[in-house]
């Protein structure tokens, strides 16, 4: 289970602490990768010089309402610092009106940017979205070249469902991956993102998951992580 762990730290008031111990649990855990915001990407180089832990930045976190070049120079910047995966939000209004060719843009940009030297996941937030626009706007990723398609960014509207997990797994060839996002606290929730079609999973429960104990979930103003606290990235 842990090697599906993206283990998750982008709540605004994370210290240095806070990202070295996220760094020993994913070393200890051996998680996919740590999902840190850019600024601490080179912490994370340094603190998991010695494992074979990835670390994933987000971009355009968590809105998605950057301008296309800045998520670009974004991405080229965590790269440069040590990102070998960027998580980047999509333009959510763009697809609400139906504008594809900006998202083509959007992701292409970054793509671009990263030059092969990251995988590029792009993050619907499903909350938002309907069935047609989830499925639409995953195969408009997959052609700009992105390698995973995302639920959510665990600060929006929902999180991620066995049914959206599904219709994107559906909508997407099998040369690229889903990564299940948003509210994903125990294993058993897991265990069905990963056999609804998931080939990665984004949470800040991964060492609860992995071990079987309580997430001990912080009260939802105590974690920063926007109107919809409780689901926990």
């Amino acid at each position: 289970m842990a090697r599906f762990i993206d283990h998750t730290l982008l709540k605004p008031f994370a210290t240095s602490e806070d990202i070295a111990k996220l760094c020993a649990e994913a070393a200890q855990y051996r998680f996919r990768s740590v999902c840190v915001n850019g600024s601490w990407v080179s912490v994370c180089k340094e603190l998991l010089a010695e494992t074979d832990v990835g670390i994933s930045a987000v971009v355009g976190f968590p809105l998605g309402a950057s301008a296309t070049r800045v998520k670009a120079h974004e991405a080229a910047a965590a790269v440069d610092d040590g990102a070998t995966e960027i998580d980047m939000v999509m333009p959510i209004g763009a697809v609400l009106e139906g504008r594809y060719g900006v998202l083509m843009y959007d992701v292409s940009a970054v793509v671009r940017a990263v030059e092969g030297a990251a995988i590029v996941k792009v993050i619907l937030e499903t909350g938002y979205l309907d069935d047609v626009q989830k499925a639409e706007a995953c195969r408009v990723a997959e052609a700009a070249g992105a390698h995973y398609v995302k639920t959510s960014t665990g600060f929006g509207a929902g999180g991620a469902t066995v049914e959206d997990v599904l219709l994107m797994r559906g909508a997407v060839t099998s040369a690229i991956g889903v990564k299940a996002s948003g509210g994903i606290r125990d294993a058993e929730t897991a265990v069905r993102m990963l056999r609804a079609g998931a080939n990665r999973l984004g949470t800040s429960a991964g060492v609860a998951i992995v071990s079987g104990r309580s997430s001990g979930a912080a009260p939802a103003s105590s974690r920063g992580e926007g109107p919809e606290a409780s689901l926990q990235y």
